[in-house]
């Protein structure tokens, strides 16, 4: 999972430098609607709300914004009506590939990751044919300067199922229901907590070692990410890190 985690991290950054632009709270507004709709208004009841409202708070969406997201989710504001949809399909490589979106013209949105995947080198598959190879997590990132034998003892009091060290970051994996309970005693500990998010991760990886292979991969996987309707993408590649490195400095 090196790779994986390592372009989540890369994501990450460069999700920072786009809500510059304005392009991310657009995306954080619309998961924030769509919680809303799927799970009621109440974070405290609606684990999916309060990561969104909280992705949201981070990228420094006004408050006023995130209240009337909440509102338009519930029916309480009228407004364009967002739906979840899921898409997948391969990259180069044979790597598998899930796209998460919000909506609100599935044939729309549908036609344009078709154009994303084939003009990138890969495509679009039925629903069902790559979701089977991930499995849903919560996912919370802690700086890699903690000790990490501690982290390890106290995550597991806290019913943790995993702590993986990546890039920067230890992320520490848990079960769904149990992301915000887990934070909660992590954060009472006394640890910094980068962010908190669901994840889908894949149970088996397939080594990307082409340079050219992987540039693709890459291109495909931004092309899609940079597409107004994606919310996340999650891809079950391992770049060696050598190539890694020199793709993301070229």
């Amino acid at each position: 999972m090196s790779g994986h985690s390592k372009w989540a991290n890369i994501k990450y950054r460069k999700a920072a430098q786009d809500s510059k632009r304005g392009k991310l709270f657009q995306k954080l507004v619309r998961a924030i609607i769509t919680a809303a709709r799927e799970g009621g208004g109440d974070p405290s009841a609606n684990v999916a709300l309060k990561n969104a409202i909280e992705k949201a708070k981070e990228a420094n969406v006004p408050m006023e914004n995130i209240q009337k997201a909440i509102k338009r989710g519930t029916g309480e504001l009228e407004g364009a009506s967002y739906e979840y949809v899921m898409y997948e399909g391969y990259g180069p490589g044979g790597v598998a590939i899930l796209v998460e979106a919000t909506t609100d013209n599935r044939n729309r949105t549908a036609s344009e990751m078709r154009f994303i995947f084939t003009r990138h080198g890969g495509s679009l598959g039925e629903a069902g044919c790559v979701s089977w190879i991930f499995e849903k997590r919560g996912a919370i990132y802690i700086p890699s300067q903690v000790n990490e034998d501690e982290l390890l003892l106290t995550a597991a009091e806290a019913g943790a199922m995993d702590v993986v060290k990546e890039d920067s970051s230890f992320i520490v994996y848990t079960e769904p229901s149990a992301l915000n309970e887990v934070s909660e005693f992590l954060a009472k500990q006394g640890y910094p907590i980068d962010r908190c998010e669901m994840a889908m991760i894949p149970k088996t990886t397939v080594q990307v070692s082409d340079t050219g292979e992987a540039s693709k991969l890459l291109k495909l996987l931004d092309a899609l990410e940079d597409h107004d309707d994606v919310q996340n993408v999650y891809a079950n590649f391992d770049i060696p890190d050598e190539i890694f490195e020199q793709l993301e400095s070229a």
